[in-house]
């Protein structure tokens, strides 16, 4: 159960860490998967890419589709609201590390 319940609470860290990146450079699954993992997130493709979905039905990502090395690569950037959501999500999640930290 304890893992279940971390799990919803890395969900929102996850998003945010995608709506970061997003915003810096287009990302890729596979990019995201790899940078989540040197952050301790051992998700699976089944797990992220409907993530990235959800993200981009409710307008947080945009998404365009590139041909690399003759496969459909899709990249995904933040939109207008998802930079407003990012900077939303930053400033609680400091306002949550000033009051947590000690």
């Amino acid at each position: 159960m304890e893992d279940k319940i971390l799990r919803k609470l890395f969900l929102g860290f996850i998003q945010i860490h995608i709506l970061h990146h997003a915003k810096e450079h287009p990302i890729f699954g596979l990019w995201m998967l790899e940078e989540l993992k040197e952050h301790g997130y051992n998700i699976s493709a089944g797990t992220l890419y409907p993530i990235l979905h959800s993200m981009e039905s409710d307008g947080l990502l945009m998404k365009v589709e590139k041909k690399v090395q003759g496969k459909i690569r899709k990249y995904y950037s933040t939109t207008i609201q998802g930079e407003i959501i990012l900077e939303q999500a930053r400033n609680k999640a400091y306002e949550l590390f000033k009051e947590i930290k000690d």
